[in-house]
């Protein structure tokens, strides 16, 4: 029986890529450099995630991570005359002061309330983070958020999800669900720590099922529901 339910934030309750199109485009505005298409976002948010996974790996740092996906995006579109370190700065702020939900987000936790303890796992940058959930309401919902920056590794590590089973009270493994939208992150890191896993996927998704074990899989967040009724 579930009794715990860990939640990733970017992609699976706020609507990052959303978060991330409008503060990309106000740094443009900021620095001066122009239009910034929609094609313009892509190049970006594709380095963005290439960068993360790099980070997820152990290849990079946090702080690494934050810089080096604009050096890589500077010297794609050719860039010289601004610092990718003051580009992030800005950068990082437009998405702190940008919430924008994932459909059915807000209700379903909120629904679960008292049902189940609910937690926020997260690798976001802790200032970002701690802004948005607040700015969103989430952070009255939750029982608690674990933000890789305040814990000191990041998911998949079992080392993250390791303290964040030390730091919730009376529960074992099989009784907990770890609900995300990324494979490497969310279902990989579950699968480290043998608790059970739930795939948000709004569209299909191919994977190595050798790879990643996936006990279920929602393409909506009121799915949810129904999956906490079997588990």
């Amino acid at each position: 029986m579930i009794k715990v339910i860990l939640w990733d934030v970017d992609g699976t309750l706020l609507d990052f890529k959303k978060s991330e199109s409008c503060s990309i485009k106000n740094a443009f505005r900021v620095f001066s450099l122009g239009e910034c298409s929609d094609d313009t976002v892509k190049v970006y948010s594709d380095i963005n995630q290439s960068c993360w996974e790099m980070l997820e790996r152990g290849e990079l740092t946090k702080e690494q991570t934050l810089i080096v996906r604009f050096e890589k995006f500077f010297d794609k579109l050719g860039i010289k005359n601004v610092s990718p370190r003051e580009f992030c700065s800005v950068y990082e702020n437009g998405i702190a002061d940008t919430t924008a939900f994932i459909d059915g987000a807000y209700d379903t936790v909120s629904s679960l309330k008292g049902k189940y303890k609910q937690y926020i796992v997260t690798n976001g940058a802790y200032s970002v983070q701690t802004e948005r959930l607040k700015m969103s309401g989430l952070d009255k919902i939750f029982d608690g958020v674990f933000i890789s920056d305040e814990v000191g590794y990041e998911k998949p590590s079992p080392f993250f999800f390791d303290y964040v089973i030390k730091h919730i009270d009376n529960v074992s493994l099989d009784e907990i669900l770890i609900v995300g939208d990324s494979l490497t992150s969310d279902i990989k890191g579950g699968n480290n720590m043998g608790i059970k896993t739930c795939l948000f996927s709004p569209k299909p998704l191919v994977y190595d099922k050798n790879e990643y074990k996936i006990n279920y899989v929602i393409s909506s967040l009121d799915e949810i529901v129904s999956v906490l009724e079997k588990g």
